[in-house]
């Protein structure tokens, strides 16, 4: 039996998420386009007769402009100690740049560099990016894949399980994610609310569950201003409706979803109010 952790490392929007998510045949943290989407570490585990692998999906390393950002960095970081192995993530769409050779400094040696999106692009700029992703570092291995379509994951994970040393099981055998349901929701929530809103209001929503009696389920949404709160809300409260319709469909028959739109200026910036959000 071989068990370890992976961690999954890069800028935003490099499709770290929707890799876990493929790698694990499910939904276990939410995507979208915009940039740090993902705030927490979000661990996903999957288990085979003879491997168990712990993938640990982190915020995207950027320029932060607030409190959060600088948060969200340390979430990043932090995960890159004490695991096994890294999975450096890198965009086949985007030449590597800056951003991609600060994270790069990051890592550690043994790192297997992992380009994504290649579904996206002709072979010639896979190989461009191969090319040009090793002038970068010295990295373990490279392996071009696609997260949507799952071109070239297999053969990722196969080579993530072998790089594993030998020993028990982390989780048990049946456990695909440690994130508690009360997250999950929030977090099914503000995906939901990035889909609509689009580049409106993204870095200045957050969400949290304040009430559990199942099956009603009370959450909370912050925004920083005042116009803020009536586009989440929407004309005739038709954005939470659909919000809220979305995601009941997406948890157990007969969950009732109570949002709430409530006005916390500068939480981003705010020690206090980060705190309280679990940042």
């Amino acid at each position: 039996m071989r068990s370890g952790f992976a961690t999954l490392v890069g800028r935003p929007n490099v499709g770290k998420s929707t890799l876990l998510n493929r790698i694990l045949g499910q939904k276990v943290s939410i995507t979208s386009p915009v940039a740090q989407t993902t705030r927490n570490q979000v661990r996903g585990v999957l288990t085979r007769p003879d491997v168990q692998v712990v993938f640990v999906d982190t915020p995207g390393i950027h320029k932060p402009r607030t409190l959060l950002g600088s948060r969200l960095n340390e979430a990043a970081t932090d995960a890159l100690g004490g695991v096994d192995l890294i999975l450096f993530v890198i965009d086949a769409t985007a030449a590597v740049g800056r951003g991609d050779r600060f994270v790069a400094g990051l890592v550690p040696a043994e790192t297997i560099l992992v380009v994504n999106k290649t579904d996206a692009v002709g072979r010639r700029q896979v190989l461009d990016q191969l090319r040009a992703a090793a002038e970068v570092s010295d990295f373990l291995d490279f392996y071009p894949v696609s997260a949507r379509t799952g071109e070239g994951v297999g053969e990722l994970v196969e080579a993530i399980a072998g790089r594993l040393p030998e020993g028990p099981l982390l989780y048990p055998d049946d456990m695909v994610t440690d994130v508690p349901e009360a997250f999950w929701v929030a977090e099914l929530v503000r995906e939901q609310l990035l889909a609509v809103t689009h580049d409106e209001v993204p870095h200045s929503i957050a969400c949290r569950v304040t009430e559990w009696e199942w099956p009603r389920i009370r959450c909370e949404i912050l925004v920083e201003r005042d116009s803020q709160k009536g586009i989440v809300i929407g004309r005739g409260g038709e954005v939470l409706k659909q919000v809220g319709i979305a995601v009941r469909q997406q948890l157990p028959p007969g969950a009732y979803i109570d949002l709430f739109v409530k006005v916390d200026r500068n939480w981003q910036s705010r020690p206090k109010a980060l705190e309280r959000l679990g940042f």
